[in-house]
């Protein structure tokens, strides 16, 4: 899928984000030169990051298929990487690992093949299999169930449910007849794939900093205070009101989504990218660490970045197979 194949309006999104964060850069730097002897080395390192991500995500998009499959897979494997290097582990655990990361090129591998039914097993099924047998074989009994459920659902999370997203850009036929009417500007060569992606992306990564200013602004009673104290009833309702409202305005304009479908799947991604951001923490907590590591500066790890997007990928993916097939 190449550049032409994109819609015209999902080029306009990724230019007016570059736009945002051109504006966001301006801001910061405005602001270290009012402020000089203020500590800005954070603001300076999430901006610099966005940047990072923005790129890389939005090249991908402009480029093939095959290069947001690459992009997915590479997150993936650093995801899956980060989390292990959280998790105690045995020493035999370490010949299980590799059947955990061998999974990554085998999951997108069956995305590029449009392989349905086995992108949807091989890792809730054949790798939970695969990876009990192995650790069975090794013969040491003593921290099995954890090693077992600690390698597999590692795997669910940063793979699985991370593959969801990338299996949106190719979810749909170039040439699908029972989107013609929803979609009045496809033709042979275009695919509403990318605005699904990109609608995914920007509900959830929207909606964790909706969640975030209106948690700092109005919350009072905790969600969860035990898990994550900063998770206020007011940053989750406000949050999700906000993502319902960003979901009305750019499904109808990225997607085939009407405005009612559009909403409920606001209402999906507020929803799921809460309790995706809320189960990472649990694990940060667990682990007594704050960030999840430190390869985005500014922002933690990977981790960090995508803790939202591992829930509300399969969902928004479910959701919208199930609308339109």
């Amino acid at each position: 899928m190449h550049i032409d194949h994109l819609t015209t309006e999902v080029r306009w999104t990724l230019a007016a984000l570059i736009g945002l964060l051109s504006v966001a850069s301006l801001i910061v730097y405005a602001v270290t030169k009012r402020f000089p002897t203020r500590d800005h080395t954070e603001l300076v390192q999430r901006v610099k990051t966005w940047w990072v991500i923005v790129v890389l995500f939005g090249g991908s998009l402009l480029l093939t298929r095959q290069a947001v499959l690459w992009f997915f897979g590479f997150v993936s494997f650093l995801a899956l990487k980060e989390f292990f290097s959280l998790i105690p582990s045995r020493r035999a655990d370490r010949r299980a690992l590799f059947w955990a990361y061998l999974s990554i090129p085998l999951q997108y591998y069956w995305i590029h093949l449009e392989w349905y039914g086995m992108f949807i097993i091989f890792i809730p099924v054949y790798l939970s299999l695969l990876i009990s047998a192995r650790l069975v074989m090794i013969g040491e009994t003593d921290g099995f169930l954890r090693s077992v459920s600690t390698i597999h659902w590692g795997a669910m999370i940063t793979v699985f449910g991370l593959s969801h997203a990338a299996y949106l850009i190719g979810l749909f036929p170039i040439e699908e007849p029972r989107l013609a009417y929803a979609w009045p500007d496809s033709g042979a060569v275009q695919s509403p794939g990318p605005g699904l992606l990109l609608m995914l992306v920007l509900l959830t990564e929207l909606n964790d900093i909706a969640q975030y200013i209106w948690g700092k602004s109005f919350g009072r009673s905790k969600v969860a205070p035990h898990v994550s104290p900063g998770k206020t009833w007011a940053g989750l309702l406000g949050g999700v009101a906000t993502t319902v409202v960003l979901a009305a305005f750019i499904g109808p304009w990225l997607t085939p989504m009407d405005l009612t479908r559009s909403v409920l799947a606001g209402l999906i991604v507020g929803v799921a990218g809460f309790f995706g951001d809320l189960s990472v923490s649990a694990i940060k907590r667990d682990l007594k660490v704050k960030d999840s590591g430190s390869i985005l500066p500014g922002h933690g790890g990977i981790l960090d970045r995508i803790d939202s997007l591992t829930f509300t990928a399969p969902l928004f993916f479910h959701y919208v197979r199930y609308c339109y097939f």
